[in-house]
């Protein structure tokens, strides 16, 4: 049975086009006082928690998330035995290591983590990050060759390898083992490699769909050191909880579901991150000017796009050996390049930006518009347009694509979705159909080859599969809102509350407050685009807002047009730190006229 939204404040048709609603249910709010009496939290954080299906009876678990109760056991993933057994013959043989990873994050960090662990028990390993635009995704014959040619016996791929087969029988023929350790969906039959762990293999039955590669890569370590202590009692084991710094960085900036397993992974990852054992996360954070505890906003935004910048337009093998080296002096070096390509990434980002918003706006026009935006360029780099179809899509409220064509007319393209569309699934439906050279994904992302002579084709394909469903998900969209807050209510004592429910990200969101009835006292534009605002409240009480990325967008649009009346204002509160003072500061996502 289906249950009745409750709507908010009488909010239809926000700035942003949604209406709002109360995310709890007439149920939750009963599980939510029985927290709270319970377990005797703070109201508003058992409200968090019942709003995200958080039972009383695991309420105290969920506040102080462990490694110890929610780490599953390593050995329900398939070839996990496999995988650890060959990696511990590798370290008692002293054999030479290969480690070919992804150009992402979590590949970047999934390659250390192993590097790491290797180089505890003194075992050589290479790192290879392949160049995204002249090699791609994934391992390739011609570099597993050059790898096994420099010595490598064994080459483990982290965060690619479950869809390479032919890649892996060139290293088999060539004299080498390979184990992948992935998490990335099956697009066809497996390679036939020593050991393929992926929790999202067909014949997976372990339930950790959910993990990144660095969760995959960082089980995969607990079972080897398993095994290297039953083969080498008296050798020295490894801190594997001093890695979970790593595994944090990657399952947030992977957007990966903040659930099991991967909760405590954040949780703690952040408390080691907050001693500053690895040098290339501290330098890293000083070039990217975070004067404040690492938190997954910095993750996500901060950190995360700096690593990001070197496989989109620089060197891609900059993230690994930023979070793999233990020298501060190397570790400021590649800081300080990757904060550099990271600000020539957002200068073309701009460029490259406006031309794809005008060429989805006149698509659009004033009707409905595709439900697939498909833009492309023969301008654009390859490396950045999986930032213009997330930006496209958060504008335009429909899964987009945006795809950088070459002089051959080949394309490459990056596609992001939206909440209940799987954009993975109708990528390989194209595939089948013939419509691309080759595409693969998952539910919200997906990455497509294209000849330009298909794109219309391609775009009527998108249009027949998808328009009912998208359609269907605009109508039904809506702002789930967690209360209401006065802006004297906003407190850093709140905050701090709040925290104790989160890590908040991908699958266990922030909490969402909207502020009724508040003056927008003063609006303005600030850095790349950013909308500041000031909020009074009717009793007096004032806070300050910022909207990101907003100064053209709907959102950003309506608070400027706005500037002196009285709205309603949604969004999520944060701490802002400036100066050595702290002061609360709402995020904001949303905005309402409010009624007389």
């Amino acid at each position: 049975m289906a249950i009745e939204k409750r709507n908010f404040l009488g909010v239809r048709r926000s700035a942003t086009g949604v209406s709002w609603e109360h995310r709890l249910t007439e149920r939750q709010d009963m599980l939510a006082l029985a927290i709270a009496q319970g377990h005797g939290v703070p109201d508003i954080v058992a409200r968090v928690l019942a709003g995200r299906g958080v039972l009383p009876e695991d309420a105290e678990r969920f506040l102080d998330p462990t490694i110890r109760d929610l780490l599953p056991d390593p050995a329900t993933l398939t070839d996990m035995h496999k995988a650890a057994s060959r990696i511990a013959d590798a370290v008692q043989r002293g054999e030479r290591v290969a480690i070919f990873g992804d150009y992402d994050v979590d590949g970047a960090s999934s390659s250390a983590l192993m590097k790491r662990f290797l180089g505890h028990f003194g075992v050589e390993a290479e790192i290879y990050i392949p160049d995204r635009v002249f090699e791609g995704y994934g391992p390739n014959p011609d570099a597993m060759r050059e790898l096994i040619g420099r010595g490598a016996r064994l080459i483990v791929t982290v965060d690619c390898g479950t869809n390479s087969a032919a890649s892996i029988d060139a290293a088999n023929e060539a004299g080498a083992d390979v184990v992948v350790l992935d998490h990335h969906q099956v697009g066809g039959p497996l390679p036939n490699a020593a050991a393929v762990v992926n929790p999202n293999r067909d014949d997976d039955l372990s339930g950790q769909g959910h993990l990144c590669a660095a969760g995959v890569t960082f089980l995969t370590l607990v079972q080897t050191a398993k095994v290297l202590r039953e083969r080498l009692p008296d050798a020295p084991r490894p801190d594997l909880l001093k890695l979970l710094d790593l595994v944090a960085l990657a399952t947030v900036a992977d957007v990966v579901p903040l659930t099991g397993v991967n909760r405590a992974f954040v949780v703690k990852g952040l408390q080691a991150m907050r001693q500053q054992n690895n040098p290339g996360l501290t330098a890293l954070a000083r070039v990217a000017r975070i004067g404040e505890p690492l938190n997954t906003f910095h993750l996500s935004f901060l950190l995360g796009p700096r690593i990001n910048a070197g496989g989109r337009i620089g060197d891609a093998a900059l993230g690994s050996k930023l979070l793999a080296t233990d020298d501060p002096v190397e570790a400021g070096t590649i800081a300080e390049t990757l904060d550099r390509l990271n600000q020539e990434r957002q200068a073309m980002e701009t460029i490259m930006l406006a031309e794809a918003r005008a060429e989805a706006d006149a698509e659009i026009g004033a009707g409905p518009g595709p439900a697939v935006l498909v833009t492309a360029n023969t301008t654009w780099h390859p490396g950045i347009v999986g930032l213009l179809a997330s930006r496209l899509k958060d504008h335009a409220r429909r899964p987009a694509f945006a795809i950088a064509f070459n002089g051959n007319g080949l394309g490459t393209g990056s596609g992001r979705s939206v909440s209940g569309f799987d954009l993975g699934r109708l990528v390989r439906e194209a595939v089948e159909a013939g419509l691309l050279v080759k595409g693969g994904g998952h539910a919200m992302a997906a990455g497509i080859t294209v000849e330009r002579a298909k794109l219309g084709e391609l775009r009527a394909f998108f249009e027949t599969r998808a328009a009912a469903d998208v359609f269907r998900l605009q109508d039904e969209e809506s702002l789930l809102v967690d209360g209401a807050l006065a802006a004297e209510g906003a407190t850093l004592a709140l905050v701090e509350s709040l925290e104790k429910a989160g890590p908040f990200g991908q699958g266990h969101v922030a909490p969402t407050f909207v502020l009724p009835r508040h003056k927008l006292a003063d609006v303005r534009v600030i850095g790349t685009g950013h909308v500041r605002i000031d909020l009074r409240s009717e009793s007096g009480g004032r806070i300050q807002g910022i909207s990101f990325r907003s100064a053209e967008a709907p959102l950003g649009e309506f608070l400027l047009r706005n500037t002196g009346r009285t709205v309603h204002v949604a969004g999520s509160l944060s701490v802002n730190h400036w100066n050595g003072n702290r002061t609360v500061q709402l995020r904001v996502i949303d905005a309402s006229l409010a009624g007389p």
